[in-house]
């Protein structure tokens, strides 16, 4: 993946000088140096400010919604996946677009690697299979597949599912692998345990949205949470509140989430949210054969209805 930058400027200076795009939407470098930045460039004298590296996991399609120029995006396999459903939802056209496609081998979790080192991240270099992390007194060398993400680890489409050109050729894509294992733990606990569970998981919640703001499917012109006519959540900290937000998000995405990875590394809290839209994940995998966004043709399970669709919950 270290290699993809020099295609990836060569195809966008490309697109902007023969006027097939309006802007390019990519990555700048980071004041932090665990995040790169999403950034929007069309002029030919910025597109040297585009970069790629590992810390590029943020989902691109946020900035997506709505839009009406001509637009290049880079795209991993998940923010392909959301791409895809941004187009059937009718968010944005398929001919609106021009997605430079990115092969990845997995993006590094900020939080993992801050743990590293006893110190303040100064400097990080990924060197392929190894990660360089540089504190003020300290550097150490950590191998990489310790440091990826947690959606990354057990990802099945790190290729994209849709694009007008690839950067580089595909990666091979991770098999053999359980990507429910967490999912099931949870399912195996009794009815009062699993509450517990999610009580202790949700009770560090600050309700700061960044989980909502950094997903590419809460795009409502009026969150639920913000609905005064009727009110359906309170503003204060309260448990139920708390937890009201965190499970009709998650139902809001149910058969639309891709497992991008975005909700977690945005929270400021470290709060493990993926464990909500995950289960959902597996719900939709497991019933109804379904995995968000993997083409234009099949329209998602619940926005369409089938008479062989399951009925076992009605009572």
């Amino acid at each position: 993946m270290l290699g993809y930058i020099g295609k990836i400027k060569e195809i966008s200076k490309g697109l902007l000088k023969e006027e097939k795009v309006d802007l390019i939407i990519g990555f700048r470098k980071g004041s932090d140096p665990l995040r790169s930045e999403p950034c929007m460039v069309n002029r030919l004298d910025k597109i040297d400010d585009l970069v790629w590296d590992s810390s590029c996991g943020m989902n691109l399609v946020n900035y997506l919604t709505n839009r009406k120029e001509k637009i290049g995006i880079i795209a991993k396999g998940c923010d392909s996946r959301n791409i895809n459903t941004h187009i059937i939802e009718n968010k944005i056209k398929r001919e609106q677009l021009y997605i430079i496609g990115i092969p990845c081998m997995g993006m590094i979790d900020k939080i993992k690697a801050a743990d590293s080192v006893s110190e303040e991240v100064v400097e990080v270099k990924d060197n392929g299979d190894n990660v360089l992390i540089r504190g003020d007194k300290l550097e150490v060398m950590v191998d990489r597949s310790d440091l990826l993400q947690d959606n990354c680890l057990v990802c099945t489409h790190r290729n994209p599912v849709v694009y007008d050109e690839l950067v580089a050729d595909p990666v091979e894509e991770q098999t053999g692998i359980e990507q429910f294992e967490d999912v099931k733990a949870i399912e195996a606990l009794s009815t009062e345990e699993r509450w517990q569970y999610f009580d202790t998981m949700l009770s560090s919640c600050i309700r700061c949205y960044a989980c909502r703001n950094a997903c590419p499917l809460c795009y409502c012109n009026t969150c639920f949470v913000d609905e005064s006519v009727p009110q359906w959540v309170g503003k204060s900290d309260d448990p139920t509140d708390t937890k009201t937000f965190h499970l009709l998000r998650a139902f809001h995405c149910a058969g639309r989430c891709t497992d991008c990875g975005s909700c977690e590394q945005a929270c400021p809290m470290n709060i493990k949210v993926r464990k909500l839209t995950k289960k959902l994940t597996k719900d939709c995998r497991d019933l109804f054969g379904w995995e968000a966004g993997l083409n234009l043709e099949t329209r998602p399970p619940l926005d369409t209805y089938g008479y062989e669709d399951p009925e076992d919950f009605i009572k």
